[in-house]
């Protein structure tokens, strides 16, 4: 068998995710802390002052890498979600319903930070820009998301119910991220490019950059525990949990 599809088929057994995951997740946290120190003391305290915003413009390395996490782990819930409705693998069923309040959290970290950063700049801490007012949508979605989750009994049927949710909302995320340039809004239009010269000093941008490789880490350690603990929830009763948690080795090849 092509060792691709031999660890796809393995990361669909419940056991062997199981345990892959609960190796993985060290790693990711070990990953995560030095990244996020270093970038948020160089973020606060080193990187130079913006000539227009002064200190306040510091919030960025909180607010930018969660709004960027808001749209990326929506993006990955809505893949995951289409995975699991298509080929019917319960981990990606899982993994996507995981996602859900992960990026509700940063995507209310994300207003909120807006908010207090939109005070000083704006004289306000909210308008109804097209930005902030589609990244609201962002978070009423993922929040549609867990509430009709939880709304179903059956976890697989309710799974799927919100894959479907999480795919037509898919629609928001080009909203929100060209806003700025379909609308004329009071958000700042794009510094940051992946192609081109970005206009931000490179001693700001660096640690900013790291702030989002960080956040990335953070993210993947929470979906892989939250993915774990539901799968423990839903298969209590099950042998392969109980082999699991009481240390019986090989069940992770075999179970299913």
């Amino acid at each position: 068998m092509n060792p691709i599809v031999r660890f796809i088929h393995q990361t669909g057994s419940p056991a062997y995710f199981y345990r892959l995951s609960g190796r993985l997740i060290p790693w990711l946290w070990a990953a995560f802390v030095p990244l996020a120190a270093w970038g948020l003391i160089q973020g606060l305290f080193f990187a130079p002052t913006d000539y227009l915003q002064k200190e306040t413009y510091r919030i960025i390395y909180i607010h930018v890498p969660s709004a960027w996490m808001s749209m990326m782990i929506y993006a990955v819930m809505a893949i995951l979600g289409m995975i699991g409705l298509i080929w019917r693998i319960r981990i990606a069923e899982l993994l996507a319903i995981s996602c859900a309040p992960i990026g509700a959290a940063f995507t209310t970290v994300a207003l909120i930070t807006g908010a207090l950063w939109g005070k000083p700049t704006w004289g306000t801490y909210w308008v109804w820009d097209a930005r902030l007012t589609s990244e609201l949508v962002l978070l009423f979605l993922y929040l549609g998301v867990m509430g009709l989750y939880a709304a179903i009994d059956e976890p697989r049927k309710a799974a799927r119910a919100a894959a479907l949710l999480a795919m037509v909302g898919l629609v928001n995320l080009p909203i929100i991220h060209f806003s700025v340039e379909w609308w004329n809004t009071l958000h700042q239009g794009q510094t940051i490019k992946l192609i081109g010269k970005s206009t931000i000093d490179t001693r700001m941008l660096v640690p900013l950059l790291v702030m989002a490789v960080a956040t990335k880490f953070f993210f993947a350690a929470n979906l892989l525990t939250r993915a774990r603990n539901q799968l423990l929830h839903q298969d209590r009763r099950k042998r392969w949990t109980k082999a699991v948690l009481g240390g019986e080795p090989g069940i992770g090849e075999a179970a299913s």
